[in-house]
């Protein structure tokens, strides 16, 4: 390897992988801010939120490393042109292309990792990812004792405690209202002090409860209806009430049944899956053909099954002029019955048809969609490096602004194709590459003005443009 290639290596791989993590980042941050009344104030474990937040920034590669890419082809070629390296390397006979080729070589192997992690690895993590998520974003909120406010929490029961101690277990002045008797009257357990722990399965809290009244209102012993209740005043030194906090654990939903989404199959599981919804599109078809037909009359009666041949009969004018009068009546009543039915039937089959229609068309975009981030890492190089090399800035100024908005660029057309093709309006396929097929032209003409030393970016070129052309006119 010459040294200009390892040079350039060098210069490239240190602001890929700083680029590329500040994304993830910055990505991480914003899925943390979308969910975060779903993960504070439930009791989850530190290991738990990180564990799907590992699971969340796989599914962000997709976003991040095709801009990575790009900004640090950007900030490389700009660098090397700022500092007149780019001079320098041509000035030894070695073109653009030439000094671009390790990085593609590097780039291919990238892009190429990247189809395999979409193959391979995120699929795994998808479905981890939305079976985690499901189970977070269902979980009960913790059971949390707060002084002075009343906690409903636990079924049946609220809890409301004076003070709490420094070390979140002892509480002072204790009331309870237990409302889980039949009678609709609520029981009234007041203390003292006491202390709140859970068992070790963490199924049950256990408070003991210190120098405390129980009061409970119940009706007479009386087996006949008695207006009059009887109440009861209980004083106790020391006693224990139990509570089931077992609906407040976090269970973990079976994984299989996130297995059929889209986004957690692979290249053989999206082929089955399209395979086995056509299937079942043409049989949702081939019925309703069958049972629209049975309304026609020549399908009900003697074809090909006679030998008679006759001409048909040709109808001059309104159909209804061939009807005699006293059946015209009855005639119009069942065209419309049968005009009915057909519609009633066609209307039912319709949402099936169009759902499974639905279905298709979002497994061939995911099924495309392998490709598309290798092919993405691959266009957005093209444009990154000849961009750094007209611009000839480096640092996170001007190549920072250009990244995004190409970037911009490709995510807004990306996305907007994708729904159109989503709704039915676009070719599948034509949706998920339009941004490479929009793009692709741009760093061809990238290249080619970089390769040409092109002052495409060079403000100074159109100042002196448009300075001349004002004085033109003024003469």
């Amino acid at each position: 390897m010459k040294k200009i290639h390892k040079l350039l290596l060098q210069a490239f791989i240190r602001p890929f992988f700083v680029t590329f993590f500040i994304v993830m980042f910055i990505l991480l941050m914003l899925f943390l801010f979308k969910y975060v009344d779903d993960l504070i104030g439930k009791g989850f474990e530190w290991y738990t939120i990180l564990e799907l937040m590992f699971y969340a920034s796989a599914s962000n590669v997709s976003m991040a490393l095709p801009l990575a890419i790009l900004l640090s082809s950007i900030m490389t070629f700009g660098t090397l042109g700022e500092n007149y390296e780019l001079v320098a390397i041509k000035s030894a006979g070695i073109s653009l292309q030439k000094a671009m080729m390790p990085l593609l070589i590097l780039i291919i192997g990238i892009a190429f990792a990247s189809f395999l992690f979409s193959e391979y690895m995120l699929p795994k993590a998808n479905l981890k990812y939305g079976s985690l998520l499901w189970d977070v974003r269902n979980k009960k909120l913790s059971f949390l004792i707060k002084e002075g406010v009343f906690n409903n929490s636990i079924p049946g029961y609220s809890i409301r405690v004076d003070k709490k101690g420094e070390d979140g277990t002892t509480l002072t002045g204790i009331m309870i209202y237990d409302h889980t008797g039949n009678n609709g009257v609520a029981k009234i357990i007041i203390a003292k002090d006491g202390t709140m722990n859970t068992t070790r399965d963490k199924q049950y809290m256990v408070l003991k409860l210190n120098n405390g009244i129980r009061y409970e209102e119940s009706s007479g012993q009386d087996a006949a209806y008695n207006p009059r209740q009887q109440f009861t005043r209980m004083r106790f030194g020391q006693t224990v009430q139990k509570f089931d906090i077992s609906s407040f654990k976090m269970n973990r939903t079976d994984e299989k049944s996130f297995g059929s989404n889209n986004q957690m199959l692979n290249l053989k599981g999206l082929t089955h899956k399209r395979d086995s919804l056509t299937k079942e599109l043409d049989s949702v078809d081939r019925f309703a053909r069958l049972t629209i037909g049975s309304y026609l009359k020549l399908n009900n009666y003697t074809k090909g099954y006679t030998k008679v041949k006759i001409k048909p009969i040709v109808i001059k004018g309104p159909i209804l002029n061939s009807i005699p009068q006293d059946r015209r009546m009855t005639a119009m009543q069942g065209a419309i019955d049968q005009a009915s039915s057909i519609k009633q039937t066609t209307e039912g089959r319709l949402p099936d048809h169009k759902d499974r229609v639905g279905n298709l068309i979002r497994i061939r975009i995911e099924y495309q969609r392998k490709f598309t981030l290798a092919v993405s890492c691959l266009m957005l190089f093209f444009i990154g490096a000849p961009l750094g090399a007209i611009i000839r800035k480096g640092g996170l100024g001007l190549p920072v602004v250009m990244a995004i908005v190409f970037f911009l660029f490709y995510h807004i057309i990306s996305t907007v194709a994708e729904k159109s093709a989503n709704q039915g309006n676009i070719n599948p396929i034509l949706g998920i590459w339009m941004a490479v097929i929009v793009l692709t032209p741009v760093g061809g003409f990238l290249t080619y003005k970089a390769t040409v030393d092109s002052a495409i970016f060079d403000i100074s070129v159109y100042k002196t443009f448009f300075n001349s052309l004002f004085k033109k006119k003024k003469n």
